[in-house]
């Protein structure tokens, strides 16, 4: 087997989206996609709900830690092949130049760390970008990476990450 493709998902603060999106793509593509996640000014912690989300979904937890995407971009790091912005904010934000030249695309997910109200509201909007993430990145894993040129995958990507129908 070849090795797998890595992907990097980048947010501002590496402590909701990101992560969620890092620990679906490890488990979906387990063996043919290694994901890592980063932030442009990470929180330097991982939102308490993003956790008991992830852990009450029986996924492993033991990876999770708010990091600056600076650790992806020096010389010696994995290189991508994928870099995927999960945030309006680090879309608009200039980015560190990636060996590998990987290919990359916007999934902008509504901040759920953002939304204020109760816990049972706060909760639910961690579990609709968990939704999204999860449908975005089930798509993505199912592509038909070694058949297809590289302007059609970004096309691809690019369509995958606008607005998905909601469940209803």
């Amino acid at each position: 087997m070849s090795e797998p493709y890595n992907v990097l998902f980048l947010c501002t603060g590496n402590s909701a989206r990101s992560i969620l999106a890092e620990a679906i793509l490890n488990r979906v593509g387990a063996g043919k996609f290694k994901a890592y996640s980063a932030g442009s000014h990470p929180k330097g912690e991982v939102h308490p709900f993003a956790l008991q989300l992830l852990k009450t979904l029986n996924h492993d937890t033991s990876f999770a830690r708010s990091k600056d995407w600076e650790e992806f971009a020096v010389p010696g790091a994995h290189e991508m092949n994928f870099v995927f912005t999960v945030c309006d904010n680090a879309a608009n934000e200039s980015c560190p130049v990636w060996p590998g030249q990987p290919i990359t695309a916007h999934w902008g997910v509504p901040d759920p760390a953002a939304v204020e109200g109760t816990d049972a509201e706060k909760h639910l909007a961690f579990a609709e970008a968990y939704r999204m993430l999860n449908n975005r990145i089930s798509i993505f894993v199912s592509l038909p990476m070694n058949t297809i040129d590289k302007l059609a995958l970004q096309k691809r990507l690019n369509d995958i990450g606008r607005d998905l129908p909601k469940a209803g």
